[in-house]
Order: structure tokens, then sequence, then C-alpha cells
């Protein structure tokens, strides 16, 4: 479906046939459906081994990085324009991805994601602190911190989906690494748009919903915030185990976020055309 979409925007562009079969083997990598062209393995029959597995981890590794950094950083500086200046004093209204890495959800979980060859590839950072009793408005800056993340993400997607148009001006070995960088920045800031703003505490949907409903539900919801991480990994690795034992799809998790996600994606490529 990228393949297709890629072509589509790409339909008035010089060397828009090369952009397609790129387009080809990034889907594949991403577990989509579509066939490998001749191309990319002629390609890369000029690097070997281990020089492979750094090429494309590369194209992976550096728009995660990126991906991660500026949600959780655009969280930091929305707080400390809105008067809270908790992640300030402890360093995190930064740029730099050394601050917000966290060992799990940088490493481990997207590790654990390609193993089990999820239908989708996605981490998270450390979560940004924030006081909100320090906000001018708790609830409704809540809402406004909560989607400073995801709004990051989505724009990250456009300026990504957009440089695509582009690529081809830069010479051939750059440009093959530089558009593999742009496709996954597209899917990963979308896919960490959407998982974010899951209504579940606490991600980013959840701390949304905390700031609209009333106060009663705001306060029932608030109390599974405890359980919100093993609630996700439950929905995440435990209920597709145990559907696949029962013979039945309860991957419900990654419906939820691959079907908009999909349509988003397709979207801005569209859109940048």
């Amino acid at each position: 479906m990228l393949d297709a979409a890629l072509r589509d925007a790409t339909n008035s562009v010089e060397g828009r046939h090369e952009i397609g079969r790129l387009a080809s083997a990034v889907t594949k990598s991403e577990s989509a459906h579509g066939d490998h062209s001749g191309g990319d393995e002629d390609e890369f029959e000029r690097i070997s081994g281990a020089g492979v597995t750094l090429y494309l981890a590369s194209a992976w590794i550096l728009p995660l990085l990126v991906a991660i950094t500026f949600h959780e950083a655009a969280h930091a500086y929305v707080a400390f324009a809105l008067g809270d200046e908790t992640a300030s004093k402890r360093g995190r209204l930064s740029l730099n991805p050394l601050k917000h890495i966290d060992p799990v959800g940088t490493v481990l979980l997207p590790a654990l994601l390609l193993l089990m060859r999820s239908p989708f590839l996605f981490g998270y950072a450390k979560p940004v602190p924030v006081d909100f009793r320090a906000l001018g408005h708790p609830r409704r800056d809540m809402v406004l911190v909560a989607i400073a993340g995801p709004v990051t993400n989505l724009s990250l997607a456009t300026l990504a989906a957009l440089g695509l148009r582009f690529g081809h001006h830069l010479p051939p070995v750059a440009q093959d690494w530089l558009l593999r960088n742009l496709l996954n920045a597209l899917a990963i800031n979308v896919l960490l748009a959407v998982f974010n703003m899951l209504p579940i505490p606490p991600l980013d949907g959840g701390r949304v919903l905390l700031g609209v409903l009333p106060r009663p539900l705001a306060q029932a919801l608030a109390r599974i915030e405890r359980y919100g991480i093993a609630i996700l990994l439950g929905l995440l690795f435990v209920l597709p185990v145990l559907g696949r034992q029962l013979g039945r799809n309860l991957d419900v998790l990654s419906w939820a976020v691959t079907t908009p996600s999909n349509a988003i994606r397709d979207f801005l490529m569209r859109f940048a055309a």
C-alpha cells in the first residue's frame, strides 16, 4: 500500500521508478505485503554482511531517535511555556536524545517487536515530568501538554512525506539512504502519534481524556493509570499469544493502531503530491 501511495505521490517526479522500488523494499521490512524487486538486490550486492545490517539499521535508528526525542521535548517545551519548570530543572528541555532515551522503551521494546515480527514498530522514551498544579489552567493545559507530542510527530511525518518528493536530486548513493530514512520516519512518526493517542493513561490520549471528561469520570480513569503499562503489555504481547493458542486473532491493539496509521500515512503521501 505504501509502495502504491509513493508511486502516486511521485507520479510527476523524475526517477519515480527508483523511488517506487525503494518503497517496496522498505515496506517489506515493515511486514507489509509486496514483492522485492531485483533492483534492490543488485544494489545491495555491493554491500556485504555486517555492512548491510549497519546500513539498514541506521535507516531505522535515526528516524526512531528523532521521533522519540522530538515527541518528549515537545511535552517539555509546552509545559514550560504554560508555567511548569519541572522538566527544565531536570534537564529535559532539550533535543539531546541522551536526555530522553529509556533502556526498555527505546531499545528493548522495539527490539522485541522486531523479533516477534509485529506488524508495527514503536518505542517510547523516559516520561517528561510535569507538575500539573504549576500550570495556569491545569485541566486545559494538561490537554495541551499531552497533544504536543503526537502533533509534533505528525508534523515530522508531514515533513518526511514532503522530503520524498525532493530526494531524487541527491547523488544515487546518498539518495537511497535518505529515502529509506524518510520512509521510515514517515511510518514511525505516524505510528507514534496514533499509539500515544490511545485512550489509556499514562499515554497522551489518556491524559487528554483526563482533561476533558467530567471530574467524576476523570477521577475513575485516573485510578487505572498505575495499571496502564501492564494493560499495554498485555494487549501487545499476552493477548496475541493467547489468540494464537486459541486459533483466533486477538491482536486488537495492532488493528487499533495500524488501521488509522495506514490511513494517515496514505493521506500524507497524497498531500505531499
